[in-house]
């Protein structure tokens, strides 16, 4: 198992830069963003598509430093009710699986996006309880008219590039639990996969490994960050809170480095169930912790999944 990062924190340096800390870390793979919420700061989509030398050059940048692009990243809302995010967020999804077939890239980060509630609906709805019944007629216009639709037609996509597709389970989201996930899979066909954030899961009460175990083979990549719980505020409020990040105290939860929100041996579970589904790829670190610097973040979840990743294959039981 390898451990990577996603590089938008250092959106703001210059590409080579932005390699030269994440390498500095420790890190031997990166997540790059392509569009959508990730933004493209650090790939040039049309012109790496239209240049095999750009390519070539882009990729030796990667590699010269001992690391792989572990995935493309185009987080954004292809089921949109507003039909300019949606169209944009469809264009962004194909040049990146394009380019990824182009460079190698095995997997495309998304989220599943979410639809409107009825035809003519301006706003996404998220349904979160069955009744009122109109919510249940909200879900059936947004799997089978909207979204099983899409995504069947955009696994088709990643098929014919030699991708898969990996979907971040996220609150918000018409994916967001593992159900969700393995229903659309199921609709979609085995080129979508999930990308495993156990941060949202978290804060939604899931315990991450019996996710893992339920999941299986459907985990195609894994990002590594954490979340810390607040117990008093949660005794009062819950969970579901849609108060802006910043408002750490007030908050039910909130992004943390790994090991900050959970200690080590919740992320030595993690790890040992996904080696035990058979998942060998990355963990990228994605930091969105509001109490620490990008470097001091990065640096301490770095450390604290050395700890916990084991890198070797297990071998021979002897024992056995």
């Amino acid at each position: 198992m390898q451990i990577g990062i996603l590089s938008v924190p250092y959106q703001d340096l210059p590409f080579e830069q932005a390699l030269d800390k994440i390498a500095g870390l420790g890190a031997t793979a990166v997540e790059i963003g392509t569009g959508g919420y990730p933004g493209s700061h650090h790939c040039p989509v049309d012109e790496l598509l239209a240049s095999a030398e750009k390519r070539k050059a882009y990729l030796q940048m990667v590699a010269s430093r001992g690391m792989i692009i572990s995935a493309f990243s185009c987080h954004y809302d292809p089921l949109s009710p507003d039909p300019k995010i949606a169209r944009e967020s469809d264009v962004v999804f194909n040049k990146s699986a394009r380019l990824a077939e182009e460079m190698g890239v095995p997997v495309i980060n998304v989220l599943s996006g979410l639809p409107a509630g009825a035809p003519g609906d301006m706003r996404p709805n998220w349904v979160t309880c069955p009744w009122p019944p109109h919510f249940l007629e909200t879900l059936d216009y947004q799997w089978n008219k909207i979204g099983i639709p899409y995504w069947s037609r955009a696994a088709e996509v990643a098929q014919s590039h030699g991708v898969k597709i990996g979907v971040e389970m996220h609150p918000g989201m018409l994916i967001y639990n593992v159900e969700t996930m393995l229903r659309m899979r199921a609709a979609a066909g085995p080129a979508l996969g999930c990308n495993f954030d156990p941060s949202h899961l978290f804060w939604n009460g899931v315990d991450p490994v019996a996710a893992i175990r339920k999941l299986g083979d459907a985990i195609v990549h894994v990002h590594g960050k954490d979340v810390y719980l607040d117990p008093y505020n949660i005794a009062v409020n819950g969970c579901n809170d849609h108060k802006p990040y910043s408002q750490i105290p007030e908050r039910a939860w909130t992004f943390r480095s790994i090991g900050y929100g959970h200690d080590i041996k919740v992320w030595k579970d993690i790890v040992s169930a996904l080696r035990m589904v058979g998942y060998d790829y990355v963990i990228s670190i994605e930091h969105e912790d509001g109490l620490m610097s990008f470097d001091e973040g990065m640096a301490k979840g770095m450390t604290a999944l050395k700890d916990a990743v084991a890198l070797e294959s297990p071998g021979e039981m002897f024992w056995a």
